[in-house]
């Protein structure tokens, strides 16, 4: 046998820097299911708001997306990591100092966040709000990240690499491609943007994005601190090594397809729509391989649920987990997206994903590493046992809530009467129908929030506990070097053949998906009948981006009779495309505004933006008083236009060097117009003047619009 194998070498590993991820992880935790409820809290009831910009629901949401996937998952991810990593390559990570410029970096990231999305620094797209600035911090930081993980796998001791190995490494790859590509952008301040992509092509790109950044980023690594926490936990070895592979492969390359499901019945292509649907049903196979291997793992150990509260979190966890990718597929099917898509049964989907399989996971981890990591016992398991049960009533509650809530608004969107008349046609009543489930949904994450403050008691009387806080320093033997095995097995051995093998399975369906919609967009560019957004138009879309609208409305009527009925025609890929970034919406609290443009006078519009309730009675609409005070930024839009003219909309010098000369006389007209029909006067500065001409510019900028009745409709 060669010396180097049998040679026995003592190792301390740094848990310093599990520890403190650890406890970033149980803090962040708190302000994400805090802002999570608070926003619930909101949409029960809306004086909830308080007028206050920076706590309305538009601004909170974005806040408690992020934090509960960037704070309190990423920090869980980045302690697992670093925990099991160092075990499973039986060495200390690189760099220390990597290891801490991660940390810190990565905190100052979600300190960052949490400044800027309540004041309104936004893009306006779903988990990628942060503007670019942050963004660029977040692409140092995972480079930093990747760095000291691959240079750990170089100098391991152990030669293969065990499969939770193998989610962490599709994990970092795949996400510095979803970040960077989505993320590409042109400033025009110091912390504003436009991003490259716009209409049809941006939804495209930031749905491969989003779908891949809960693939990616909630699903893989917690896929990996699984496979190695359950074993650990009961004791267990992984029920089957052949089903791992087939699990990991199967799934790095089906999930990237699966995007296009978030955008079924748009304006986007038919057959992106089709192979999205159809990516997104092949992955119930590798998904529930995952599920099955974890639970099957227990056999023999079933007992454990009845006595170890860490094993109860993870089978709830993988339970969950199981549910959420048979949901998943199922939402994907078109005839079910026409009912749940834009209700709150996605919203139910999410959560059940989000607080059951990440959260559930992150509790059960906490329980396991915490005594180990403070070298104590766990200060009760009792009190364990009661967070379990506060969380999943919490979660039964919140996902029972949401799914009613949504297949109730579907239904009820699509209801047409016997003489072919909507049988529901004020939104607002299909709005007020499901407030007592927003209720409902609001006491779930209660009881959520009060297990999780369950466990933050618990986990600080174990650390209070503890006399001795040290590194673990273990003897191991360097097997580095020995005999690679055949097949997969050989696979695992070579970590840069294994990286780039992992790149390409996620590559090959990116291009398939995205560069035929770029190619199109071209030749939409070259057709295209549409007029670009004036200067002040352009202004009132960045406060309407910056207030959150687009959380609460869409603006793309999809090709139903219930729609076109409701709304007007269907929306097309033309009418997209100057949009930097798309508008087309995930979520439907109010009506569409995709036609709103000239529906109502602009009185209207400025009585329902300072008090929705005066034209709308039973409105859950914030108020937004402060535009009326706030004064429009003029000057800037000479860059924002420029910025624009680059990216391809077709603005000429002139409107680029007169930009805001233009928005002030359009603004001139549009107050004297309130003016006219009973407003207040000497408007012609504040925001809201700029807002209300960008809600009426919709829909009216087609040359020559299309009849409804030369559409084809589907139901």
């Amino acid at each position: 046998m060669n010396e180097t194998i049998s040679r026995l070498e003592e190792v301390t590993y740094d848990d310093a820097i599990v520890r403190k991820f650890l406890l970033a992880c149980m803090v962040f935790a708190g302000v994400a299911f805090a802002a999570g409820l608070l926003a619930a809290l909101q949409l029960a009831f809306f004086p909830l708001n308080m007028e206050l910009p920076w706590l309305t629901f538009g601004r909170l949401r974005p806040l408690h997306t992020n934090a509960a996937i960037f704070a309190f998952a990423g920090n869980a991810i980045f302690a697992g990591i670093y925990h099991s990593t160092q075990r499973l390559l039986k060495t200390r990570m690189y760099s220390d100092r990597l290891s801490a410029i991660h940390f810190w970096g990565w905190q100052l990231i979600i300190v960052a966040a949490a400044i800027s999305l309540p004041l309104g620094f936004s893009q306006g797209k779903e988990y990628a709000e942060l503007e670019w600035p942050i963004d660029i911090a977040i692409t140092l930081i995972w480079v930093i990240f990747a760095v000291n993980f691959f240079g750990t796998l170089a100098i391991r001791r152990e030669k293969h690499m065990y499969v939770a190995l193998w989610f962490y490494i599709a994990t970092i790859v795949t996400v510095a491609v979803l970040h960077i590509v989505n993320s590409i952008e042109i400033p025009w301040s110091y912390m504003n943007s436009y991003p490259v992509w716009a209409g049809v092509q941006d939804a495209l790109v930031q749905w491969w994005y989003g779908h891949n950044a809960v693939a990616f980023f909630l699903t893989t690594p917690f896929l990996g601190l699984m496979y190695y926490y359950l074993p650990k936990a009961a004791n267990r070895p992984v029920y089957s090594y052949r089903l791992s592979i087939i699990h990991f492969w199967g799934l790095v390359f089906i999930y990237i397809w699966a995007g296009p499901h978030h955008l079924l019945y748009t304006s986007l292509p038919e057959w992106a729509q089709t192979l999205g649907m159809i990516f997104s049903i092949m992955l119930w196979a590798p998904s529930w391989g995952g599920m099955i291997n974890g639970l099957l793992t227990l056999r023999g150990a079933w007992h454990l649920l009845r006595t170890d509260p860490i094993i109860k979190f993870m089978v709830a966890a993988l339970t969950f987990y199981g549910m959420a990718t048979f949901e998943g597929p199922l939402l994907s099917i078109k005839s079910v997206s026409a009912i749940g898509h834009y209700t709150d049964w996605i919203v139910g989907h999410v959560h059940a994903g989000a607080l059951g399989w990440n959260g559930f996971l992150s509790f059960a981890m906490i329980y396991y590493l915490v005594p180990k990591l403070w070298k104590t016992k766990l200060y009760s398991d009792r009190l364990a046992n009661v967070h379990f049960w506060l969380g999943f009533l919490g979660i039964v509650l919140y996902y029972v809530s949401m799914v009613a809530a949504g297949i109730t608004q579907g239904l009820m969107w699509k209801a047409i009467g016997p003489e072919g008349q909507l049988v529901y046609p004020d939104f607002v009543e299909t709005v007020v129908r499901i407030v007592p489930l927003y209720w409902a949904r609001a006491l779930g994450g209660a009881f959520f929030l009060g297990g999780f403050m369950v466990m933050c008691y618990n986990v600080y009387r174990t650390i209070a506990a503890s006399t001795e806080v040290s590194n673990e320093t273990v003897r191991v033997r360097n097997t580095r070097y020995s005999s690679a095995g055949e097949g997969h097995r050989a696979l695992e051995g070579m970590v840069t053949v294994f990286s780039v093998l992992s790149l390409i399975a996620i590559l090959v369906g990116s291009v398939i998906e995205i560069y035929p919609t770029l190619s199109l967009h071209s030749y939409i560019a070259k057709t295209a009948n549409i007029d670009p957004y004036s200067p002040l138009e352009i202004a009132g879309r960045d406060i309407y981006i910056r207030e959150g609208c687009y959380v609460c409305h869409s603006q793309q009527i999809r090709p139903m009779v219930s729609e076109v009925l409701r709304y007007g025609s269907p929306s097309t890929m033309e009418e997209s495309i100057y949009d930097h970034p798309f508008q087309w919406g995930s979520k439907r609290t109010g009506p569409d505004l995709a036609r709103v443009g000239k529906k109502y006078p602009d009185l209207w519009h400025f009585r329902h933006m300072v008090d929705p309730r005066s034209v709308v009675e039973k409105s859950i609409m914030p108020s937004y008083s402060w535009l009326v005070k706030d004064k429009t930024d003029f000057l800037s839009l000479r860059k924002k236009v420029s910025v624009l003219r680059n990216l391809g909309v077709p603005y000429s010098p002139e409107q680029v060097a007169q930009a805001d000369r233009l928005a002030e006389e359009q603004a001139k007209s549009v107050a004297q117009a309130i003016h006219d029909q009973g407003g207040p006067e000497g408007l012609e500065r504040r925001e809201i003047v700029a807002l209300i001409a960008y809600l009426q510019a919709l829909g009216q900028k087609e040359k020559q619009p299309r009849p409804t009745d030369q559409v084809t409709v589907k139901e």
